[in-house]
């Protein structure tokens, strides 16, 4: 069975659903099986309210831009049904999760949605303080940290986090080289902004150097004379040493 998840990001009028703020931006990108499916989601949307100056300054996006975008109550059907049954990856999932919900439960009529009944939850955040307790655990820190180029990244944006946080969590969770762009689509408006990023930086294995035979000579050299000048108590030249020793020669 295939397995299918969503890394998704959005962007945002402000920080506070519970204060009227609202989505602007939302982008999700497909993983099957761990690899790019290209079957991505990108929408901007109108927020019917006025961005904070301060939100301007992270993601750029102006009310003027949002002027002729759909409202999220005309792409939520849309939305849900591509969520379907995925395992979302969120980088601080509590904050795009709560804005998701507050935008359903605005949707109406009846019962609202909550985006838990339909989607289960994997927050990258908590799995990154996990892994690298103490540490700061920031995307732009992650990126660092797992060599992910994003020395494109001028302002946040919700389809290009997305990207990035897919990266990211591929790096984490198993080193995965990250996804490749060369086979863009057109689905999401504005992915041909920003340029492909480089792999994860591959570890080269590490080298085994065996002693030559001169070297095996003095180390046995030393080892007598350090079994002499013990009386005969040489840890190294006991049976169970020359057997563990016998056994990294042969390996």
């Amino acid at each position: 069975m295939r397995t299918r998840q969503i890394v998704l990001d959005t962007e945002t009028t402000g920080l506070e659903p519970e204060q009227g703020h609202r989505i602007i931006e939302i982008g999700c990108v497909e993983l099957i099986d761990r690899r790019p499916s290209g079957r991505n989601f990108h929408q901007y949307l109108q927020p019917d309210r006025e961005i904070d100056t301060r939100a301007v300054e992270v993601h750029g996006i102006t009310n003027a831009f949002l002027v002729d975008k759909p409202r999220f109550g005309d792409i939520a059907a849309d939305l849900l049904e591509y969520l379907k049954g995925a395992e979302l990856i969120i980088h601080n999932a509590p904050f795009d999760t709560g804005f998701l919900n507050a935008e359903l439960a605005r949707v109406g009529p009846g019962e609202p949605v909550r985006i838990e009944t339909c989607c289960t939850v994997t927050d990258t955040l908590v799995l990154a303080r996990r892994l690298h307790p103490g540490q700061r655990n920031s995307l732009d820190a992650l990126c660092t940290r797992y060599r992910i180029d994003n020395s494109h990244r001028e302002k946040h944006g919700a389809l290009l986090d997305a990207e990035i946080l897919a990266d990211v969590y591929l790096a984490m969770t198993g080193g995965q080289a990250t996804l490749s762009l060369d086979n863009r689509t057109d689905a999401g408006a504005g992915r041909d902004r920003y340029p492909g990023r480089r792999p994860v930086a591959r570890v080269a294995p590490l080298r085994v150097v065996s002693a030559t035979a001169a070297e095996l000579d003095l180390h046995a050299s030393r080892l007598a004379a350090i079994d002499k000048a013990s009386g005969g108590r040489c840890l190294w030249l006991s049976e169970e040493s020359k057997e563990i020793q016998k056994d990294i020669i042969v390996s």
